[in-house]
């Protein structure tokens, strides 16, 4: 009986180097499908897993490092403070690529402070917001992101008005945002790979229904809701800078193409009222327009490839802070006497 070839990506990997253990989410939940579209784009994209950092805080969202990516770094921070310690981590060895995992609960509450500051910062890293609008690890209690008149499967309706992490990071200026829905497989695919590909801070914030709390006609993080009520900007397509341009399909209707910082391009194709990912003011006017109507926009929302990364605006040395020996690292005592002498002067 002959076996059937293994598929290898661009670095002659299987993506089994890039899978993890088995999930304990509940059947059908909207994060496992994240995972496995994790999977799909660290793969595609060749990004060698033992030069990836998951970085995660608390929350059902902040369980699923475990399902993906196996081979990788990772770190489990406390409630809220994962932003924070990557910005650390991210210091001290910025040749690794940073992948963040956060919830609504995790980012749009306790941690909202960490969350504003790195995008302040424009901290290299892609942070994805696996956003289901409750608190499932504690039994379902309304999110600070979930709209109002919203109502989960027990319990009076919401009456609280949302934060909209999308809008947050486009005022703060952040260099790429995007939302999509854990069921848009080959949107979501599109938009991390590109995300990937973008220097500096990488904003998804993807809908993921709670099938446990939250997946019922009058909730509208549902899934029938979502798949209802979802208004995409454009079809996402992303063109590897290791691909060759014969093997490159063009969109036969308008599209716009966006020039990535490690040479891949996105292209988006136009659905409907043109949509322009460079202009702020449109994509916060897009967000409330659809919010208006009880809808979901999703799609590249803002994009902005001129902004310095954390460790630009820093000066950091082109050589990781890890890698440096302690010569480097430790000034002589001839050295450190001008630096003193510099502050006096």
């Amino acid at each position: 009986m002959s076996m059937r070839p293994v598929k290898l990506n661009v670095i002659e990997l299987p993506k089994a180097d890039y899978q993890g253990g088995k999930s304990s989410l509940c059947p059908g939940c909207g994060h496992d499908q994240i995972s496995n579209v994790i999977i799909q784009a660290a793969w595609e994209n060749g990004i060698v897993p033992e030069k990836i950092a998951k970085m995660s805080g608390i929350g059902c969202s902040s369980k699923t490092p475990a399902y993906f990516l196996g081979k990788s770094h990772g770190f489990n921070t406390v409630h809220g403070r994962m932003p924070s310690v990557t910005t650390g981590a991210n210091m001290v060895n910025k040749d690794l690529t940073f992948l963040g995992v956060s919830g609504d609960g995790d980012t749009a509450s306790i941690g909202i402070g960490q969350f504003v500051h790195a995008i302040r910062r424009n901290l290299n890293m892609v942070y994805i917001i696996e956003n289901n609008g409750v608190y499932g690890l504690t039994k379902g209690q309304y999110s600070a992101t979930v709209e109002k008149g919203s109502k989960k499967k027990k319990g009076v309706p919401n009456e609280n008005p949302p934060i909209d992490l999308c809008k947050m990071a486009i005022n703060l200026g952040c260099g790429f945002v995007a939302r999509s829905f854990s069921g848009s497989k080959k949107q979501l695919t599109a938009l991390l790979k590109a995300a990937l590909s973008h220097k500096g801070m990488a904003v998804i914030d993807v809908i993921s229904p709670c099938v446990t709390f939250a997946n019922n006609d009058e909730s509208y993080r549902s899934y029938t809701y979502v798949k209802a009520n979802d208004e995409e900007l454009h079809n996402v397509g992303y063109i590897a800078h290791f691909t060759p341009i014969e093997e490159v399909e063009i969109p036969e209707g308008e599209f716009k193409e966006i020039n990535l910082f490690d040479g891949s391009r996105l292209h988006l194709e136009t659905i409907g009222d043109d949509h322009d990912p460079s202009d702020a003011v449109a994509a916060l006017a897009a967000i409330h327009e659809a919010e208006i109507e009880n809808k979901h926009v999703t799609g590249l929302l803002y994009h902005n490839s001129d902004l310095k990364s954390a460790d630009e605006a820093l000066g950091l040395t082109n050589t990781p802070l890890i890698d440096l020996n302690e010569s480097d690292l430790r000034p002589s005592q001839k050295t450190l006497a001008e630096i003193n002498d510099g502050f006096r002067a």
